[in-house]
């Protein structure tokens, strides 16, 4: 069951700082299983990420087991896994610590039933973000879908 993008963007507003991490990983994704690691600045500069963000983005990134990083002058970051193991729930777990935080789900004035609403809605919503791969993401960037003029 897909959610319609206007609905989403109702009810989720992303941050700059998933969508950074999702170009980042985007761009790892698309360099795997390539054995020399990106640097920073690489990175940064294929999808008009700040650097210094960049930099913070990818810690987290690394801390939640997605990317590793190698040291010194050759050194840089690849995927920790396969792009068709890392979905787009995993990113925004990584940087938010959910794909979708509902904290009035804890609320003892909010009605059973609207609770019940807003479980489904986030089950639904986290089943799609987690069957969103990179694998997914890469292959369109590889093969855009074909654009018909009139």
């Amino acid at each position: 069951m897909l959610i319609s993008t206007k609905f989403s963007k109702l009810l989720m507003k992303s941050s700059i700082k998933a969508d950074y991490a999702c170009r980042a990983m985007e761009v790892l994704a698309l360099h795997h299983p390539g054995v020399e690691p990106l640097c920073i600045d690489e990175i940064a500069k294929q999808r008009s990420i700040p650097a210094n963000y960049l930099v913070q983005i990818l810690l987290e990134l690394k801390r939640n087991g997605l990317i590793k990083s190698r040291r010194g002058k050759a050194g840089g970051y690849v995927l920790a896994r396969s792009p068709q193991e890392i979905s787009l729930g995993d990113i925004l777990r990584a940087i938010h610590g959910a794909v979708l935080d509902l904290p009035h789900l804890t609320d003892a004035t909010c009605p059973e039933e609207i609770k019940r609403a807003w479980r489904r809605l986030k089950t639904v919503i986290e089943n799609e973000a987690d069957s969103i791969t990179f694998d997914k993401i890469c292959a369109e960037a590889r093969h855009p879908a074909s654009m018909y003029h009139i």
